[in-house]
């Protein structure tokens, strides 16, 4: 009978004999290859959640593997700790933010180690004290010196319930991204980094991230916006000025019969002034009011008005009205469109309801005209020119190149690209972020706080009231400041910055983070960046990452990295959602891990949510399976215990059990296995394959083991797979690993060990199992030999009588085979 297992005991024990160790600091060893592996660092909401036991676990599995398989593994760990979050709770329960956030960052701390995280937690950091954020400011100031970070009143986001300014990728949906209340807009002076500089090279960047997935790539591609085309100037009637737009499609601008301009547009005041001012101001003030409470033009029923203006098409000398829409965005493009109705479905939309003249200037393809009538139809694609003058007759692609040189030596226009990407505004006007470093003088104007004089700290003494506004601003002894030019009177800046600003380089810190005259030490980062492996959540695809990947391009930049892309591989890990929500404390669906971990313990709550579903994929949250996992690793247990007597100075290679003998199906078995975990973690992440295949071998160790035991070879074998079973758990299982590990007779760490190693003769699969389809349909499938000939596939095929009777005498067209894996029949 083998003795109780007592997971809790088990678990105290390891945890403090690897703390002890340090067994987990990296060490900068230039004899190991290096491995830096980041999860995205959490929030200290208070507790974590099962989220962060998912996201941190995947990691953790890799990361002892690597630790394993012989890297020199960076894996640490820190704390997003300032927002409004903290800001808010504080006042809530009448607190202060430092004192909630440490409260925090203490518990959550306390409850990854619990789970026996690999993580160096003497590299830790945190992101709201100010040896943290003081490297904030030093790196905003480098910006400012550079001009990419400058003031300007513009309109921004605001969100009410937060008090606060978003960034453009900080509303979705019309919403705020924390608390989804819709977003108003408002006309303020705020700070802004200069990330447009970065926008070509945010996409060509994307050459070198070919492990990231397709559809990440893509929501930046989206969110980037990169459009090539030419900016044209329409004459107004009447007038000196003119009116610009950008098209991607110059070469249907013949067919231009209106110009649309955004009712934001600063021309709309000209356009409206005279005898319809009365009836059309009312209709732009309330359209502006709409367009600024949802953003999402898309999905907005189209509403214009006729200002009764014209402009000239400078390509045609036609005279075209001037309409103000809610569908035209004034920050994208110029803000003015042409309209271009028999090519655009937009435009054609609005030309019928409206009753503007559509006019077809590009032909399909082969299309026999004439093309005198109004078109039925939209046709968008690239053709040939008509009713163009002197370019009809032109293929759209060469008639584009010819009328952007034609407009260029005119003077009406020029070829050029745009962006929807705008610069990153990162005032927000709240407590808890970091101080903006800069004074306003009357004398001097704006004036960076000079490197000597940060960290600008957050006053702990003010007065968090909720009231509008930053709290910052009603505190005299923080607003009044001396002017670091010329002595006199100041004015601190109160805004502070977006958290965002925390984490889009908090990856550099890691490498050396005690440095204290630099934000980070050149020879750290150089030795451990780029990030090997990163892991997070796909909702961070526009905000953190395109943030994190222009700071390090600007950090390049400034000389302090040679590294352009911060992440060459990325894993996108499915959330753990409930109620049909991701988890969240604000939405109220939260799942302690505490009462799994003290009613299974660690081990059993790491497997379920690394077996449950694969990391890439999202999970619904449920206990189903957890008492199954429990179970499983008691019979690891037991298997382990009850042949102790094996492990009494015998070798734990195979070279003792015989590949012909007794034994040769479990020795095969566990080659294979150790082939399969190793390919599922470090090369698929297939980490819930991956314990599948632990699991078979031990279903096999237990069905053979009282054959094997009675003789040499026999026990060879069993031995080796039980030394290998307990090796290949240990990334997914650490604690009951290192006990077994230790009973078995073992000295040392088993994750100092070595990651077992597969003989690739045993571990070749006996046989290949072949699936047969018919017209795509599953009828059948058979085993093989590995590598049997097509030719030999397809007669093995047709001799099944399921497939005979799916073809029903008829004589197969076509027949693809694909060696070891599949037979499709055409019939």
């Amino acid at each position: 009978m083998a003795e109780t297992c007592d997971f809790a005991a088990f678990e105290r024990k390891w945890q403090r004999a690897w703390e002890e160790a340090k067994a987990f600091e990296a060490s900068e060893d230039p004899s190991k290859p290096k491995f830096y592996l980041l999860e995205m660092y959490p929030y200290p909401s208070g507790r974590i959640h099962m989220g962060h036991v998912r996201n941190y676990s995947i990691g953790d599995v890799i990361a002892r593997q690597k630790i394993m398989a012989g890297f020199d593994v960076l894996h640490p760990i820190g704390w997003d700790a300032l927002g409004m979050p903290a800001e808010n709770a504080a006042i809530k329960h009448g607190t202060h933010p430092r004192d909630w956030t440490l409260g925090n960052v203490a518990h959550m701390r306390t409850q990854l180690k619990r789970m026996g995280i690999s993580y160096d937690w003497s590299r830790e950091v945190n992101t709201c004290l100010p040896e943290y954020y003081k490297w904030n400011q030093w790196i905003f100031l480098r910006l400012l010196e550079r001009g990419l970070a400058f003031r300007k009143d513009s309109w921004v986001n605001w969100c009410s319930p937060c008090r606060t300014v978003l960034a453009n990728e900080q509303v979705v949906g019309g919403g705020c991204w924390r608390c989804e209340t819709p977003v108003i807009q408002k006309k303020m002076e705020q700070w802004f980094l200069k990330i447009t500089d970065y926008a070509d090279e945010l996409l060509t960047g994307h050459a070198a991230l070919a492990k990231w997935p397709e559809h990440v790539l893509q929501m930046q591609k989206n969110w980037i916006g990169r459009s090539e085309g030419a900016h044209v100037h329409f004459p107004l009637e009447g007038a000196s000025r003119t009116i610009e737009v950008f098209t991607t499609r110059l070469d249907t601008i013949c067919g231009a019969t209106f110009l649309v301009v955004s009712a934001e547009h600063p021309v709309v005041a000209e356009l409206i002034a005279g005898p319809r001012e009365n009836e059309l101001r009312p209709w732009v003030e309330r359209t502006v009011a709409e367009m600024r409470r949802r953003r999402d033009v898309g999905e907005t029923e189209k509403d214009g008005r006729d200002t009764g203006r014209k402009a000239v098409n400078p390509f045609t000398g036609e005279l075209v009205p001037i309409w103000i829409a809610n569908y035209v965005l004034m920050d994208y493009g110029t803000g003015a469109i042409m309209g271009v109705p028999a090519h655009d479905a937009r435009d054609f939309e609005f030309a019928k309801t409206y009753g503007i003249a559509i006019r077809t200037v590009i032909a399909p393809p082969g299309a026999p005209g004439p093309f005198d009538g109004e078109p039925t139809e939209v046709f968008e694609d690239p053709g040939t020119l008509v009713n163009s003058g002197p370019f009809s007759g032109l293929p759209s692609a060469e008639a584009m190149d010819k009328m952007g040189l034609h407009a260029e030596s005119k003077g009406i226009g020029r070829r050029s690209t745009t962006f929807r990407l705008r610069d990153w505004g990162i005032s927000r006007q709240r407590y808890w972020g970091t101080p903006i470093p800069v004074v306003y003088c009357d004398a001097c104007g704006i004036v960076g706080v000079p490197d000597r004089d940060l960290p600008v700290e957050l006053p702990l003494d003010v007065k968090l009231t909720g009231e509008e506004g930053s709290p910052l601003e009603r505190h005299e002894g923080f607003v009044r400041a001396a002017c670091p030019k010329c002595g006199g009177p100041a004015r601190r800046e109160t805004d502070t910055m977006d958290t965002f600003v925390d984490s889009s380089w908090y990856f550099f810190r890691y490498c050396s983070p005690r440095e204290e005259a630099l934000p980070f030490r050149p020879e750290a980062a150089r030795h451990w960046l780029p990030v090997d492996l990163y892991i997070g959540g796909v909702e961070h695809a526009i905000l953190h990452l395109i943030y994190s990947r222009f700071f390090t391009k600007a950090l390049r930049d400034l000389g302090l990295t040679e590294v352009s892309e911060p992440f060459p591989h990325y894993l996108a890990q499915g959330m753990v959602t409930k109620d049909g929500s991701a988890m969240s404390k604000s939405k109220g669906n939260i799942v302690d891990p505490d009462e799994i971990l003290t009613k299974y313990g660690a081990d059993t709550l790491r497997l379920f949510i690394l077996f449950a579903s694969p990391p890439d994929r999202e999970f619904a949250w449920s206990e189903d399976g957890l008492e199954g996992c429990y179970r499983f690793l008691l019979r690891v247990w037991a298997a382990v215990h009850d042949n102790l007597d094996l492990f009494a100075g015998g070798p734990d290679d195979p070279a003792a059990a015989d590949p012909a003998g007794p034994g040769s199906r479990l020795l095969r078995k566990t080659h294979q296995t150790i082939r399969k975990v190793t390919e599922d973690i470090s090369v698929r992440f297939h980490l819930n394959t991956a314990i599948s295949s632990v699991m078979e071998l031990c279903n096999m160790i237990k069905k053979e083991r009282d054959p094997l035991r009675e003789t040499a070879a026999g026990r060879a074998a069993l031995r080796h797979a039980l030394v290998s079973v307990i090796r290949l758990l240990s990334p997914f299982t650490p604690h009951l690993a290192e006990e077994l590990w230790e009973r078995a007779g073992r000295t040392g760490l088993l994750m100092r060990s070595a990651w077992p190693a597969f003989d690739p003769a045993l571990a070749r699969e006996e046989t290949a199992t072949v699936v047969v389809q018919v017209n795509g349909k599953l009828r059948d499938k058979f085993e093989t030999a590995p590598g049997t000939p097509e030719a030999e596939l397809e007669t093995a095929a047709l001799a099944l009588p399921k497939v005979q009777a799916a073809l029903g005498g008829k004589v197969p067209r076509k027949i693809i085979a694909v060696k070891d894996k599949l037979v499709n029949i055409v019939a």
